[in-house]
């Protein structure tokens, strides 16, 4: 329900009115609320500065949160949601921040004379108008938390598929835990971009921290594997351990002409061999020429 234009004109004028008591009177009932998570003094500010975009949206003859008058003051509660979510606060700590400020208007209003059926009528509607306020900022504040938990997710994600460097034109990716469709993707450009700013030939994926390997976990690594073909470097695989190798034959995954080997070291020493006679070939090619 919105308010009719004569209410917002005696709301607006309440706070005018009596702006610093009721910033005081609010700032004190979220002080209480929020157990002195925050200080008083950042807390009377960001009070201060609601109660401000509150009076001028009631001014500019906001009847609710949805009109262009209340522009300012939505761009308000969805920033108090940001800064709260990224400071730990809960959604219900920071929607009751909004509704404190019906505590801080019954005050304003019991200093008075005893409440005639118009008084009451005004306080029930400004109380529907904070009580869509207060939604609004849970509602901004969800939103808030979720876009930062998906950007920490992305974040763990990195940090938990490093393509680190072992030797000269070698890189490995050592992958621990489960690997779904999303991090597969985040492997494989992480993987080619490397081999890309290295020029390495050579990409080890070990698997050792893999729990377990079924079609799709191998479906993902042979992608990855054709991908660095396609940049030129030759990939092996390695941390195949018994369990994993029989899970493999019983599924009937075929690796084709990948190498495999059961370990790291034997993935770096593999490679070093392939060097080595790389390294021969070319060195008898040039005796002969």
């Amino acid at each position: 329900m919105a308010l009719s234009t004569d209410e917002v004109g005696r709301f607006a004028g309440l706070l005018e009115t009596h702006g610093e008591t009721l910033t005081t009177a609010w700032t004190d009932a979220v002080a209480k609320l929020l157990r002195g998570r925050l200080s008083h003094a950042e807390l009377h500010r960001q009070i201060a500065e609601l109660q401000k975009g509150l009076q001028a949206a009631l001014s500019g003859g906001a009847v609710d949160l949805d009109g262009d008058a209340a522009g300012e003051l939505r761009a308000l509660l969805r920033d108090l949601s940001n800064t709260r979510a990224r400071q730990g606060f809960t959604a219900t700590e920071t929607a009751v921040s909004i509704f404190a400020l019906k505590d801080a208007v019954l005050t304003i209003l019991d200093q008075g004379e005893s409440p005639d059926a118009a008084t009451l009528r005004d306080y029930v509607a400004f109380s529907a108008f904070i009580d869509r306020a207060g939604l609004f900022t849970f509602d901004s504040y969800v939103r808030a938390r979720e876009e930062l938990i998906s950007d920490q997710a992305e974040q763990l994600l990195e940090l938990s598929t490093p393509v680190v460097k072992l030797w000269e034109g070698v890189v490995a990716v050592p992958l621990v835990g489960t690997l779904d469709s999303a991090r597969a993707q985040v492997v494989m450009e992480r993987l080619l971009q490397t081999l890309v700013d290295t020029g390495s030939p050579y990409a080890i994926i070990d698997i050792t921290g893999v729990p377990a390997v079924d079609t799709q976990v191998a479906q993902h690594i042979l992608k990855t594997v054709v991908a660095a073909r396609l940049m030129g470097a030759d990939c092996i695989i390695s941390g195949i351990r018994p369990q994993i190798a029989q899970t493999i034959v019983a599924l009937g995954i075929e690796f084709g002409d990948i190498a495999t080997k059961s370990s790291l070291a034997d993935a770096l020493r593999h490679v070093l061999r392939q060097n080595d006679v790389k390294a021969a070939r070319r060195g008898a090619g040039r005796r002969e020429s």
